[in-house]
């Protein structure tokens, strides 16, 4: 593991302080293809850590074995509301009939080690300069939606670093928030996309690369094998419908 470190004299005090660089993965959804194509590619990368924030599983064929990547390779990991039901099915009732099905497909699917794992995930955690939720940092565990700019701006109130990472609606994008009107001092909320199911119309996967020291975010897409996971999906028997979606992004 590589870190940058540099050292600043404060007042005659020795401070160190460690910059990173984060590869931060989402809304993975069972989807191993394009999991570990997202794997391989960070491998290539100036990364120190990878971060998940949540929905391993739901919809896709592979779950144990997506849980087991992320658990490889994964710092810190978020709960997000398909790990949620995939362990706790009262919680499908707030879901539509594929995302239902889907669950409940997993449930049956799942180890006694991956159920665990999945139960006693963190709602919120931290890295440098960001926290990191599924859905929302207001009330991260109702999975409110960011997807306009007043969703954004209830949100904003509700953390206090200068940028929140979140998944969820598997859209990439950005909301800015300036304080006191300075345009220098910014907040920002950044959806990092998804790993396994993305829905802006692009069905590359998508995930994004942090650091902490300069704030500086670069989303990144990148095509993997659909058919494949498709071809294993139909196999499931799981709703031919989150399968063929693949393929146009939504």
């Amino acid at each position: 593991m590589f870190f940058r470190i540099i050292v600043v004299f404060v007042k005659k005090n020795l401070n160190i302080v460690t910059l990173m660089r984060y590869a931060i993965i989402s809304d993975i959804h069972s989807n191993l293809e394009a999991l570990r194509t997202a794997l391989d590619h960070i491998g290539t990368l100036d990364v120190d850590e990878i971060v998940c924030l949540g929905d391993i599983v739901g919809y896709g064929p592979n779950p144990n074995e997506c849980i087991e990547l992320v658990t490889m390779h994964c710092s810190k990991t978020i709960k997000g509301n398909h790990d949620q039901a995939a362990v706790d099915l009262m919680q499908t009732v707030y879901m539509n009939r594929l995302a239902r099905e889907a669950a409940m497909w997993t449930n049956k699917q799942l180890i006694p080690g991956a159920k665990d794992f999945l139960a006693h995930l963190p709602s919120k955690a931290s890295i440098e300069n960001a926290v990191l939720v599924h859905a929302s940092p207001f009330e991260p565990e109702e999975w409110h939606y960011i997807m306009t700019g007043l969703d954004a701006d209830i949100a904003f109130d509700y953390f206090d670093t200068p940028v929140c990472f979140i998944g969820h609606t598997h859209r990439a994008g950005e909301f800015v928030s300036q304080i006191n009107g300075n345009h220098g001092n910014e907040k920002r909320i950044i959806n990092v996309g998804s790993i396994g199911q993305p829905r802006d119309k692009d069905p590359k996967l998508s995930f994004g690369i942090f650091d902490t020291g300069t704030l500086a975010y670069e989303n990144v897409r990148i095509s993997y094998p659909i058919q494949k996971t498709v071809d294993k999906m139909h196999t499931a028997g799981l709703p031919s419908e989150l399968a063929e979606r693949l393929f146009y992004g939504l």
